[in-house]
């Protein structure tokens, strides 16, 4: 595993758009249907706007409805981390980059099988790499 990525919040600033800047680091959300990847479905990878770890995959991504990007299953669930979420007097599972500690969004146990899993993730949180980029042929 490579080491976490530790930044400052100026060198965050400096690096993120406003909108990536407090969805990443401020654990904030954009508003539904709103974000560039909710109705994105060419064939690729997602990867952490932060520090660029694969996260998603468009095989497991699916309308959920939600106006949020939706996956049933992480491509690679050892860069992306889970912790209880109790804000907003709701309790919900917070989705987190590994590497660099960036929240994502959230998982919910209302999505399609094999794993009954909804990631909702925020477009401003992941970039898209396309398939027959030279990033993804690592």
């Amino acid at each position: 595993m490579p080491p976490k990525i530790e930044k400052s919040d100026a060198e965050w600033r400096e690096a993120l758009s406003p909108i990536q800047y407090h969805v990443s680091r401020e654990q904030g959300t954009e508003r539904a249907f709103t974000g560039e990847y909710w109705d994105h479905w060419a064939d690729g990878d997602y990867r952490c706007v932060c520090c660029d770890a694969p996260l998603f995959n468009s095989t497991h991504k699916f309308d959920a409805g939600c106006g949020w990007p939706s996956f049933w299953t992480a491509a690679a669930p050892e860069n992306v981390a889970k912790r209880d979420d109790r804000s907003h007097f709701m309790h919900r599972t917070e989705v987190l980059c590994e590497q660099c500690e960036a929240h994502l969004g959230h998982v919910f146990e209302d999505g399609p099988q094999p794993t009954g899993l909804r990631y909702c993730i925020n477009s401003a949180a992941i970039r898209f790499s396309p398939k027959d980029s030279e990033d993804t042929k690592r």
